[in-house]
């Protein structure tokens, strides 16, 4: 929870001048929105933000390609799995059977099937930053760049847009994330908003604390901060009075506050989504489904947030190996995590697409990595970085079709592979950044290119 800090005097109701101004979690645990402010506008140019946005689902730990996107029905039996693959409007795009609703919109899809990773382990860097960093880096070791997120965030430093420009749904519980899902060198200014339990519930006005009343304090501030001004030589407190006369406007702007509240929608729009799912089988992490956070996700992007992030499901189905995966195989597992989340993919495409923001709204899910062709000892699959899927929707892509293949077990890619890279430069176009000329400054002051391989996924338009 961040709170706009100043002088301990309180009034006669018992709120201190300041401490009525919490304003929730806008980056790290602990800055004030104000001085969060004030260092975005210290860093940042005047380019005008984009009205365009990305949302970018995470299947943590790991999906299987082979069980859902890139199916081997004629390979060999230790190889092609328990489940069945179904057609889908689109011809030569077949899917697993347990996602049927994606199968009705498939010609708003695009599959990648030609992925390719390097990190082998949960690092996650790839997924949030596009550079996999050193192999031999120890376990939750932090990135060697910026998350995406933050650096369209650097980019857009100085836009006027009350909403932040970045904002992470958190971890579904898998404790990966946090190890990557970070600015580094960005500053805090440019972390992530979670939009979760107390940072979201500190946005609303206190008990017993009405607007009329939060007027009559920003008037008796303004006083107070009037009278500091007068005695600052250096002329320091006015920016700051521009900063928290931000974060006011923020905390009681009704735009703001319904953008978070997904309560807003329609029953029928919040019944297309439908409820958050508590899995049978927990495992390590990600076994609670939350599908409100799709949609909310929707509702940010389309009130004007530039990059939103959402991991779900809990995705490392090693099968019954040992203590840490003690329950369930991949495909008792996968039986129930598909149906919701196919639900969730056709709910958030199927919305943008009657809201009409397809062109307006890119939507990216892909895992860390695919899985191992041949399924192991306990009914599982692991870790293979050499082929996997990515998955996109809207962004004015090309869509209806499938980019890639592999080999007859799902191996490895077939001509060529497509990276990290190659997708986070698909995702700045769609943002209007250029990652072949925009840049940013390192704290040592040389400028850093936003990607090493600035090629798109060409097929995508």
């Amino acid at each position: 929870m961040l709170t706009i800090t100043g002088s301990r005097q309180s009034y006669c109701d018992g709120i201190g001048r300041r401490s009525f101004l919490k304003v929730g979690a806008m980056g790290a645990a602990g800055m004030a929105l104000p001085e969060i402010l004030r260092h975005r506008a210290e860093a940042g140019s005047t380019k005008p933000a984009s009205p365009r946005g990305v949302i970018i689902v995470c299947l943590t730990g790991g999906p299987s390609h082979l069980d859902m996107y890139d199916m081997k029905p004629d390979a060999p039996e230790e190889c092609r799995g328990q489940f069945k693959p179904i057609q889908t409007n689109v011809p030569g795009l077949d899917i697993c059977e347990h996602m049927p609703l994606q199968a009705k919109i498939a010609d708003k899809l695009a599959l990648v099937r030609n992925m390719s990773w390097t990190l082998n382990d949960h690092k996650l860097h790839e997924l949030y930053t596009g550079f996999a960093g050193d192999v031999k880096a120890p376990f939750l070791s932090p990135p060697v760049r910026p998350a995406f997120g933050s650096v369209v965030s650097k980019i857009r430093s100085g836009t006027k847009h009350l909403l932040p420009q970045y904002v992470s749904m958190g971890p579904s519980d898998f404790y990966h994330i946090p190890a990557s899902d970070t600015p580094l060198y960005l500053g805090s200014a440019h972390a992530p908003f979670e939009p979760k339990g107390q940072g979201l519930a500190n946005m609303e006005l206190k008990a017993g604390m009405t607007r009329d009343r939060l007027d009559e304090r920003r008037g008796l501030l303004g006083s107070f901060d009037q009278m500091r001004r007068e005695l600052d030589a250096r002329g320091q407190m006015e920016s700051v009075d521009q900063y928290t006369a931000k974060a006011l406007d923020m905390m009681t702007s009704p735009a703001v506050r319904d953008a978070f509240d997904i309560e807003k929608e329609a029953p029928k729009v919040r019944e297309l989504y439908g409820p958050d799912v508590k899995f049978k089988w927990e495992y390590q992490a990600g076994h609670t489904w939350h599908a409100s956070r799709f949609l909310m996700a929707r509702r940010l992007v389309e009130a004007g947030v530039p990059v939103v992030t959402l991991a779900e499901g809990g995705w490392d189905d090693h099968g019954k190996v040992n203590n840490a995966s003690p329950q369930g195989t991949l495909f008792e597992r996968m039986k129930e995590k598909l149906p919701v989340y196919d639900r969730s993919i056709y709910a958030l495409i199927s919305d943008i697409h009657q809201r009409g923001l397809q062109n307006d709204i890119a939507v990216l899910v892909w895992g860390e990595f695919g899985r191992t062709p041949r399924v192991n000892f306990a009914g599982g699959r692991d870790h293979w970085t050499r082929a996997g899927f990515s998955l996109f929707a809207g962004g004015g892509f090309h869509t209806g079709q499938v980019i890639g293949k592999t080999d007859e077990r799902g191996q490895v890619p077939v001509n060529k592979a497509y990276t990290p890279q190659n997708v986070f430069a698909s995702l700045y176009n769609v943002l209007g950044i250029d990652p072949d000329n925009e840049t940013y400054s390192h704290p040592s002051g040389r400028p850093m290119h936003l990607l090493d391989d600035t090629n798109r996924i060409t097929e995508l338009g």
